[in-house]
């Protein structure tokens, strides 16, 4: 199973939900689909709140603009 590492590209606050650039984490796949692209990109969404307790989908940042998946 591929492992996927998604970073966010800027820092900021966005509907009160602060992040900063360079937060990551891992994201552990079942396909070798970008995970940002599977399931409307929930287990990055999920991965973050786990790691860091931000709901980046709140924020708006589920889109390769701001999170970069490598």
């Amino acid at each position: 199973m591929p492992v996927f590492t998604a970073t966010l590209k800027h820092s900021g606050t966005t509907n009160g939900v602060r992040y900063e650039k360079g937060m990551s984490v891992q994201v552990v796949s079942q396909t070798t689909s970008n995970p940002l692209t599977v399931n409307g990109g929930k287990p990055v969404i999920d991965a973050f709140m786990r790691m860091y307790g931000i709901d980046i989908k709140k924020a708006g940042l589920v889109s390769s603009a701001y999170v970069e998946v490598r």
